[in-house]
């Protein structure tokens, strides 16, 4: 089963350890720093903060089972889909001190991982999509705080790059078979071996985790079709 890609790893462990990475990075930070382009297109450093601390709104709405209400507040402004919404929530703080933007990000995401973790790996969550164990919402949070730690250049250890592909392979894993993906992965030693409607490639374990979440550059040497295939996260 597809659970069983993910049985090895505590989510709510790595959700505080990725937590923790982001906020020694952001605390270190000067006014350069900040302004500093992110990996994300159009979005600085402090623009990723923005969208962090802005979609625990979401995060706490999906804990307090307030998701359809939330929904109606957003329609109300404009917001159509989750783009909008991610634009929104920069939109609204690039104005505010810095400071400001990161105590709430420190506060409503603490809470977020608290509350999760208390909850339960098998607990149901509310989300948008209907009732979600908490466990698996936690990976996908997961995913979420390491994608956008490389973002902004947040610094890995030699010792904990190993293991910390490995789980974001995993989440990747699961998360293609949880969508019924037609593309086939299999590992191969430290390679993942990926295929699709006939078209195939090899690629190192970090480099799929980075297809994964759409991060591959333009210049990377991989059929498109399989790039596409691969995307599940972002």
């Amino acid at each position: 089963m597809a659970e069983d890609l993910l049985k090895d790893f505590n989510p709510f462990d790595i959700f505080d350890a990725e937590a923790a990475r982001l906020d020694r990075f952001f605390s270190g930070l000067d006014e350069a720093g900040w302004q500093r382009p992110s990996r994300c297109a159009g979005w600085s450093v402090r623009d990723v903060l923005a969208h962090l601390a802005g979609e625990e709104i979401y995060n706490h709405a999906c804990l307090d089972e307030t998701v359809p209400d939330l929904m109606a507040r957003l329609a109300a402004e404009g917001v159509s889909d989750y783009n909008d919404f991610n634009e929104l929530c920069v939109r609204q703080r690039r104005d505010l001190p810095i400071g400001q933007v990161l105590d709430e990000w420190r506060t409503k995401n603490g809470e977020t991982r608290a509350r999760m973790r208390a909850l339960g790996y098998d607990a149901a969550l509310q989300t948008l999509a209907g009732p979600y164990p908490v466990g698996q919402q936690t990976f996908h949070y997961d995913s979420e705080y390491a994608t956008h730690a490389d973002d902004v250049g947040a610094p890995v250890s030699d010792e904990e790059a190993e293991g910390r592909t490995a789980w974001r392979v995993a989440v990747g894993r699961f998360v293609l078979a949880e969508q019924g993906a037609k593309v086939q992965v299999e590992p191969m030693g430290e390679q993942i071996f990926a295929s699709v409607d006939g078209v195939s490639a090899t690629l190192p374990a970090p480099d799929f985790v980075t297809a994964t979440v759409g991060r591959l550059p333009a210049s990377y040497d991989l059929d498109t079709r399989l790039a596409a295939a691969l995307r599940c996260l972002a």
